[in-house]
């Protein structure tokens, strides 16, 4: 086959995982500043092509939200092509071999955790060097979508944003998933596109990529703060993430694919 059967890709997302807890930190923190990074420019780009058709959105907004959709992936396919490392995908890619019992629950949450804070400084180098920096979207329409788009992200509570996480990373690992399934770039950027268009078309809360349009709102003046940020989106976000990744996901295909059955 051209392409790897579902089997197949649990065992080399393992195998993924389990390359990355051998990396040294300083290696492995570089690769997830890339990723933060590679994100962000997909939420850049949805801000600049999305956020430039505002009589489109006033007329058919569902349509601007499948253009957002369309264009995000972008992020993800550079982290799988290029190389990098995301926290989100390390939520199903590091709790597979800590299911198989090949590495400490220590290790998978220093690799979570090293993760998590190098994607975020990626993010703010996009955010505020790449974007703030160059005002590419400090002036309407550009402004006024990304302020908009943070404010609504904003508005929702804690269990609305946490399950809105849940949904996002299911989706976005399941991407990464079937990205996996590929054996040339075509194929692996395909596999990524449809879960995460479909996620972003949604309006789905994805921690990294929030962590890239609510900073760079704040720092072109939207009326949000860090705190108000980090306590009803980042957290909720995150942790419906984990649980999106690590149980749909990661649980679910190691008890289907890699558990070990017991013979009677």
């Amino acid at each position: 086959m051209n392409y790897n059967s579902p089997k197949e890709i649990a065992a080399e997302f393992l195998q993924n995982g389990l390359y990355k807890t051998k990396l040294s930190i300083v290696r492995f923190a570089l690769l997830a500043f890339l990723g933060g990074t590679f994100i962000a420019f997909g939420g850049l780009l949805t801000v600049m092509v999305s956020g430039g058709m505002p009589g489109l959105m006033a007329t058919n907004p569902g349509l601007v939200k499948l253009m957002a959709g369309a264009l995000f992936p972008v992020g993800l396919i550079m982290v799988s092509v290029a190389g990098a490392d995301l926290f989100t995908s390390d939520c199903t890619g590091i709790v597979l071999p800590w299911l198989d019992k090949q590495i400490k629950w220590t290790m998978l949450l220093k690799i979570w955790l090293i993760s998590y804070v190098f994607n975020f400084i990626g993010a703010q180098f996009v955010a505020w060097f790449m974007t703030y920096q160059t005002d590419i979207i400090g002036t309407s329409p550009w402004k006024d979508y990304l302020h908009h788009l943070a404010e609504g992200k904003m508005s929702h509570d804690f269990w609305t944003v946490f399950i809105k996480g849940v949904g996002a990373n299911w989706l976005v690992c399941l991407g990464t998933w079937m990205g996996f399934a590929a054996k040339d770039i075509t194929g692996k950027a395909i596999g990524i596109w449809i879960p995460v268009m479909i996620f972003v078309t949604l309006g789905y809360e994805h921690s990294i990529a929030n962590m890239f349009f609510i900073p760079a709102a704040i720092y072109t003046g939207a009326n949000i703060t860090w705190i108000d940020f980090i306590v009803k989106n980042l957290i909720p976000a995150t942790l419906g993430n984990i649980v999106g990744g690590a149980l749909l996901v990661g649980c679910v295909y190691w008890y289907i694919y890699l558990k070990k059955e017991k013979i009677y």
